[in-house]
């Protein structure tokens, strides 16, 4: 469904990611993953437009991409929850997923938005409070949510578990499978490197904005100079 080809990208005369090659099939779940500056998030940003492309290609279901703006590529299909989530916090949960589905039809809405309630039973609980007023674990089931409502065939989801409760975390992994189930694609940044490889199929490993691995999520657990050297797993 997605493949990158050759990517560079950066800000200004500054490059996060050199020469990234990265082949997502259709319904997977991909881990991207690397320590913190490995230039994970600008892959994900440049893959949905708001970071500058300077070398290689983006094809999605075959086509080149890499010069649609970031609304031209959610109407293809792309949407990202981004890093800190970027919510409308002065909105509430049900304005912040109507304004995630504004590309869709109105008729759509109650549909859509109640299949996000089926992935989050705990948004239906707070639809009329401001998005400024969730706990963490809420504002991230909210920021996938509002992705979802643009019907999106590939949802980049940057740092999933980040500052969250156990207990929230396994509600957004429960849910990152059930989107698998009905078909979705999902290429998914994550500090918590045992949780990824537990959902993953493939993996991609990024050092200083290099690749520097990958493969399937099986052979990265079984590989100790791997583990030790760049996943953190013992």
């Amino acid at each position: 469904m997605l493949e990158i080809h050759n990517l560079s990208c950066g800000y200004g005369a500054f490059e996060a990611v050199h020469g990234l090659s990265l082949n997502l099939r259709r319904g997977s779940i991909t881990g991207l993953l690397g320590a913190n500056g490995a230039g994970k998030s600008s892959t994900l940003m440049c893959v949905a437009g708001h970071v500058a492309l300077h070398a290689g290609a983006i094809m999605f279901e075959g086509r080149d991409i890499s010069t649609l703006t970031p609304d031209q590529r959610v109407r293809r299909g792309i949407a990202i929850s981004p890093e800190g989530r970027r919510l409308f916090k002065d909105l509430t949960v049900e304005d912040n997923l109507r304004v995630g589905g504004l590309i869709q039809p109105a008729s759509r809405f109650r549909q859509d938005r109640d299949y996000v309630l089926g992935l989050f039973p705990r948004l239906g609980e707070r639809l009329d409070s401001l998005a400024a007023n969730l706990s963490g674990g809420e504002q991230q089931m909210l920021a996938i949510g509002r992705a979802l409502m643009a019907r999106p065939k590939l949802i980049m989801i940057d740092e999933l578990s980040l500052g969250l409760m156990p207990k929230a975390i396994d509600l957004c992994y429960r849910a990152l499978k059930q989107l698998q189930q009905d078909g979705m694609t999902i290429l998914l940044v994550e500090q918590n490197t045992d949780r990824v490889l537990s959902v993953a199929d493939g993996v991609c490993v990024l050092e200083s904005g290099r690749a520097v691995w990958q493969g399937k999520a099986d052979d990265a657990r079984n590989d100790p100079a791997l583990t030790a050297a760049y996943l953190g797993l013992h």
